[in-house]
């Protein structure tokens, strides 16, 4: 499986484990998820839905209905309706568990962080520690690559380099907030007494 279908195929079951969607919906809102840049066609997504479909991992709530692509002329929408099944949902637990390195790379990380919100805490604080070392490394190379390349290049590349090397040097400084966050966080729930609920938290805590 490609790092693209993959990142597709982890979307669309987080998607589908809030709630049954047809597929123009679950389009709509993997683009807003994604991103624009990432923007998904019909032409990628239902092959995905098939296969999810056939690995036993979703279920069509109206298997019987042809698919008709939306368009400006005919306004049709599929009315497939696509459902977890609880292998799916057990498919959507097992990746939501990863924290190795395929889940810190660009291509994966946005959608994981996505779904933080459902993970549990000591997988987040791994992929967060993990994004943060990935970045580091890369940060070193792009320094050492400026300070090689600086009488080569023109006042513009170098710029453009610089900038590169900003925004890593940006997300770097925010990954070790939220990981600061994470452990504070942590420190303060062990301290409370056990047994105390504490107003005001609410989310899914594993």
């Amino acid at each position: 499986m490609s790092r693209r279908s993959g990142v597709l195929e982890f979307a669309v079951l987080g998607l589908l484990h809030d709630a049954p969607m047809h597929g123009y919906e679950l389009r709509k809102r993997l683009n807003v998820l994604l991103g624009s840049f990432r923007a998904f066609s019909y032409g990628t997504l239902y092959p995905c839905l098939k296969s999810l479909v056939a690995q036993g991992f979703l279920v069509e709530d109206n298997p019987d209905v042809e698919y008709v692509p939306a368009t400006a002329l005919n306004g049709k929408r599929s009315k497939i309706v696509y459902r977890l099944s609880p292998e799916g949902k057990e498919r959507f637990e097992e990746l939501l568990a990863d924290s190795g390195p395929e889940a810190w790379e660009d291509e994966h990380f946005g959608v994981r962080f996505a779904f933080f919100g459902q993970t549990d805490r000591a997988v987040r604080m791994r992929v967060l520690e993990g994004r943060r070392s990935r970045l580091e490394e890369r940060l070193e190379r792009m320094r050492s690559s400026i300070a090689r390349t600086r009488e080569r290049f023109d006042d513009y590349t170098l710029e453009l380099q610089r900038h590169g090397l900003e925004s890593v040097e940006r997300e770097v400084r925010w990954l070790n907030e939220l990981i600061e966050t994470e452990r504070a966080t942590r420190t303060a729930r062990a301290s409370d007494p056990p047994g105390h609920d504490q107003p005001g938290r609410s989310g899914t805590e594993h």
